[in-house]
């Protein structure tokens, strides 16, 4: 009987091995986001080639292009399909995104990249950037087009947890009669990201 608990528990939890949660701060600001991988789910899905997730920015006004403004919280969905190449070290993807604030919707288009260094260290190290744009065609509400681009550097300090140092940009560009082209956010941030 205990064999059997063992052998369910084992399976519920590598059923989630290959979902995150993460948070990022700096001095001002504040995001949380999580994926789930739908290979975990869905049989007919390939684990760790297609995730959904969501994400939530509390930005600060002092990272944005007019620090005089109040700034609304960002909200995301998302979708991205990710796979191996080469020799299994870099993954390439290709997302799409709903995202908006309270007078901002916009459907960017997305490339993202996944690198595991090849350095010999005690702990792994691993490089990651994405890449989304929205036109004046994905873009609704107020909004005119969207860019976001980041870069981060992963270390693996511990079986499914990293230390993450980032850099974002997210530019919420407005029709030019309700204020033109805007900086949401744009700085550097650090945080933890934690598969399960």
């Amino acid at each position: 009987m205990l064999k059997k608990i063992t052998l369910l528990g084992a399976s519920v939890l590598s059923a989630f091995a290959m979902n995150t949660a993460e948070i990022n701060i700096n001095d001002k600001d504040l995001e949380i986001g999580g994926t789930f991988d739908v290979g975990q789910f869905n049989d007919a899905v390939e684990p760790d080639t297609m995730f959904v997730g969501a994400k939530f920015l509390n930005a600060d006004a002092d990272h944005s292009d007019d620090e005089d403004v109040d700034i609304d919280p960002y909200f995301e969905a998302n979708f991205l399909m990710m796979q191996a190449i080469a020799d299994g070290s870099m993954k390439v993807g290709m997302g799409v995104k709903a995202n908006f604030t309270k007078d901002f919707v916009s459907i960017p288009l997305g490339l993202e990249f996944a690198y595991k260094l090849p350095v010999k260290t005690f702990f792994p190290m691993y490089l990651n950037g994405a890449l989304y744009y929205a036109p004046t065609a994905l873009a609704f509400s107020d909004a005119d087009s969207f860019l976001e681009y980041r870069l981060s550097y992963n270390l693996e300090i511990m079986d499914h947890g990293r230390i993450t140092l980032g850099y974002r940009s997210i530019d919420t560009n407005y029709e030019s009669n309700k204020g033109g082209d805007f900086t949401y956010n744009s700085c550097w941030y650090v945080g933890f990201k934690i598969n399960f």
